[in-house]
């Protein structure tokens, strides 16, 4: 693989990782903001007879965007596959700019009655198919344009840009309930980081626009037709399949420790929504600072024993941090707890991104990477619902900690399955 950059004259690799990584940050913004004011959002868009019930419609509906991710992987991934990553990215990020407008101007259902939650549910399909193929183009990129023995350092920044989104929307929360009245949160207040995202817009299209093709691409003499890579999926199922056992861990941790921790804190722990979202700041910060870090060992030690490590201890203590959470709930306690689910999260998923790019067949790299990770957030997208209904039919507030286990034990064995197999060794071996 030659290790050049397309890039404009005297640009830094930093520079190039930080405009491909840029349309990420929106994504993520986006599903995190959401999800931190999905009690606001089920008031304004999905009134019912009871909370609950008022809260599971709004948390569904975050969660159907994960739906259109998989055709979103097909149809963009098969885009970025035939006509470039950088033409790619450009359309994704249009598509996720008009899902962020549908959700920050649409008024509420008092005003517009049902056409206000179906268009609330039109910008989150949108959001979800345009995210179907952001992630896994922006991985692809970053592993195209690394350098020798240096790719799971490179393609960490598509999580680490993930993570700087998470500690902007929720600092931005915790600066809007400090100087706003809960009345007025709930009121107006929930709508302001989604005008913010509508403003970062411009920016991120100017950046992403001086984006160049990598050299990688650009070499390679034929580019598949939707057709060619459709079969080419399908004959690589098998390996789909397990990539998707890999990112269920991931995805399933991630929307537990970041998108959910604001409603879990509020409403289970009935802590402050201060502190939920000042916990979940200081676990982007963590999420930001593991990431690089296990990218980086596992160009070193190798990829499968990072991801065992991780997903054993994630099965053997899940569960029981978030018992002795809801037995002794504080600000502390949730810290400590979100701070542990950090670092077992960050640390697979640093190795795990890489690992996904190099076992998917080269010609289809981007659509198959794509679908292994749409298809897992179908599982792990729902976690907030899934997490919200364990608890409520089980009456146990650490139902959701059991969730993360069975998660981890995919992952577990998708990592065994791939690793003893030796598939991703093979696929990949210019490592």
């Amino acid at each position: 693989m030659s290790s050049a950059i397309h890039a404009a004259p005297g640009e830094s690799k930093a520079r190039t990782v930080f405009r491909a990584v840029s349309g990420n940050f929106l994504e993520m913004y986006d599903f995190m903001v959401y999800g931190y004011y999905a009690a606001a959002i089920a008031a304004t868009f999905f009134p019912a007879g009871d909370e609950f019930a008022s809260l599971m419609l709004a948390l569904s509906v975050f969660g159907a965007g994960f739906l259109m991710r998989p055709l979103g992987a097909i149809v963009l991934g098969a885009y970025m596959d035939r006509h470039g990553r950088r033409k790619g990215l450009i359309l994704s990020l249009w598509l996720m700019a008009v899902g962020t407008m549908c959700v920050a101007f649409v008024p509420g259902y008092a005003t517009i009655g049902l056409a206000a939650p179906v268009i609330i549910l039109i910008g989150r399909l949108l959001q979800g198919f345009s995210a179907g193929a952001e992630l896994g183009g922006v991985s692809v990129y970053l592993a195209e344009i690394s350098t020798k023995g240096n790719r799971g350092f490179y393609c960490s920044w598509q999580s680490g840009s993930q993570q700087v989104a998470v500690v902007f929307a929720a600092a931005l929360g915790v600066v809007l309930h400090s100087v706003l009245p809960a009345p007025d949160m709930k009121e107006w207040g929930w709508r302001v980081p989604f005008v913010i995202g509508c403003m970062i817009v411009p920016f991120l299209f100017y950046i992403r626009r001086s984006l160049r093709e990598t050299d990688e691409f650009t070499a390679r003499r034929h580019h598949p037709s939707l057709g060619e890579i459709t079969r080419a999926i399908v004959s690589n199922w098998g390996i789909v399949l397990a990539g998707m056992g890999l990112v269920i861990m991931t995805t399933t941790s991630f929307y537990l420790i970041t998108a959910y921790t604001p409603t879990f804190g509020k409403v289970e722990l009935h802590l402050t929504s201060l502190d939920a979202l000042l916990v979940t700041v200081c676990v982007g910060v963590s999420n930001f600072i593991w990431l690089p870090i296990s990218g980086a060992v596992s160009d070193r030690i190798g990829r499968a024993p990072v991801l065992i490590a991780c997903t054993v201890l994630a099965v053997l203590s899940a569960y029981p941090v978030m018992r002795w959470l809801v037995g002794a709930p504080s600000f502390t306690t949730l810290l400590i707890v979100e701070l542990w689910l950090s670092t077992l999260y960050a640390w697979y998923n640093g190795a795990m991104v890489v690992a996904l790019t190099e076992l998917m067949p080269v010609h289809v790299r981007t659509t198959g990477f794509s679908m292994a990770y749409s298809l897992a957030t179908l599982v792990g997208g729902f976690t907030p619902a899934i997490a919200t209904w364990l608890i409520h039919v089980t009456g146990d507030k650490a139902a959701p900690g059991a969730w993360l286990s069975i998660a981890a034990v995919c992952g577990l064995v998708a990592t065994l399955y791939l690793y003893r197999t030796r598939v991703a060794r093979d696929q990949y071996k210019t490592a």
